[in-house]
């Protein structure tokens, strides 16, 4: 995933605030899940509750302002952008299901029995996060294809 959003960056960067800001937010959310589930860590110990609570915080941010502000963004004023959303938007309304099904489940304090499932869990989202950024990508595509600079500030 991060490679996937280095070469996003590097073919759509420096075009448009927003659009860099919100791949910012994403590169900060993917290391935040790659410390979470421990990828390069040689520890097997489990992240603690703060690690969590942080992550999930995050993810959260990240969602709302894709629904709440860069999605409306990239297609306003045009057909085309619309059509796109109305044809993505089901699709990433799973995504963030699933993200808050995960919130749900992690966010405020972990039982033993949920630790046990917080792997199998954080792979699930990861795959989940994975479809969402390829299905985002979409929508920034349109926008530099299209010539458009949504130019607001977050």
């Amino acid at each position: 995933m991060l490679q996937q959003l280095e070469s996003v960056k590097s073919k759509w960067g420096g075009k448009s605030h927003v659009i860099d800001r919100w791949l910012m937010d994403r590169q900060a959310l993917l290391v935040s899940f790659c410390e979470l589930a421990g990828i390069n860590k040689q520890s097997e110990c489990l992240p603690d509750a703060d690690e969590i609570t942080r992550f999930c915080s995050a993810l959260l941010d990240y969602l709302s302002a894709g629904h709440f502000e860069v999605f409306d963004i990239l297609v306003e004023n045009d057909k085309e952008g619309l059509d796109l959303r109305d044809k993505l938007y089901p699709e990433l309304s799973k995504t963030t299901d699933a993200a808050l099904a995960f919130n749900d489940t992690f966010a405020q304090s972990v039982t033993l029995e949920q630790a046990a499932d917080l792997d199998s869990a954080l792979a699930s989202l990861g795959e989940t996060l994975e479809e969402r950024f390829m299905l985002e990508d979409e929508l920034i595509a349109h926008v530099h294809t299209n010539k458009r600079d949504p130019e607001v500030t977050r």
